[in-house]
């Protein structure tokens, strides 16, 4: 499901941290509906939602959202963003581990085509990685089912009879999470398209000499490689800040 949630506009005198996310998030609007994202873009996209929880972060290290949220720390919807908060962490440390897999498999495939004596041993390793990739769009399905049932639990709840900042709070945390799924889901979109033909068989297989087409076989695994190692460090950067929001959050609940 895309992130198409509306523009926040809060009430006037909001804290400026609380500015700041309405900032983030409506960023986060305007580039998903820019246009279909590559792997350069959701690196972008990445480093907005690392920015995002630095500003939630701060959110929740104020005296007034401390004591706020506090006062309500048994209510549902406080339950609803710690479980929501921790299962998004869990969903984003999966993610790594793919992307991690993935480079694995491109490393792979690159010391096959250096080492190549035949051709036998090349559909080999194409097919491990085309297995490989099938596999990422059936756990793919998995994680964003699991976003879509985080999404409806952190929504559940009525926002009735709080103060103006309280509320302000719970609404772009819950903005916050619903951003987040949504680029967690793009990305997982974009690693498990599916194709008519694998890219490195693609390669394999243009009219090309024979030494040419091997070497733009090569040259196409090593920029996807460096595509993937950007996506992992943006990954990583987005896990860090994650944790540190859901510690503060937990620090604020636990007072």
């Amino acid at each position: 499901m895309a992130y198409h949630s509306r523009s926040i506009s809060l009430p006037c005198r909001s804290h400026p941290c609380t500015a700041r996310i309405e900032e983030e998030l409506n960023k986060l609007k305007s580039w998903e509906a820019s246009s279909t994202p590559n792997g350069e873009r959701i690196c972008d996209a990445l480093s907005r939602l690392e920015e995002l929880y630095v500003c939630v972060d701060d959110l929740l290290k104020l005296n007034l959202t401390q004591q706020a949220l506090s006062v309500h720390q048994h209510e549902e919807w406080v339950d609803g963003l710690l479980d929501g908060s921790l299962r998004l962490i869990d969903v984003c440390g999966v993610l790594r581990d793919v992307m991690s897999q993935i480079k694995e498999r491109v490393r792979d495939l690159q010391s096959t085509l250096r080492r190549r004596k035949n051709d036998s041993s090349t559909k080999i390793s194409i097919a491990k990685f085309d297995s490989f990739r099938k596999n990422i769009k059936k756990d793919a399905k998995k994680l964003i089912a699991t976003m879509k049932q985080i999404e409806k639990r952190i929504g559940g709840s009525p926002l009735l009879g709080l103060d103006h900042h309280i509320s302000s709070v719970i609404r772009v945390l819950r903005e916050v999470v619903v951003a987040t799924t949504s680029i967690f889901r793009l990305l997982l979109l974009f690693l498990s398209v599916p194709t008519k033909r694998s890219l490195v068989s693609r390669l394999l297989h243009t009219e090309r000499h024979e030494g040419d087409r091997k070497l733009f076989a090569q040259n196409r695994l090593e920029y996807l490689e460096t595509s993937i190692e950007a996506l992992e460090n943006c990954l990583e950067s987005s896990f860090r800040s994650m944790i540190r929001a859901r510690a503060s959050l937990l620090n604020v609940v636990s007072l």
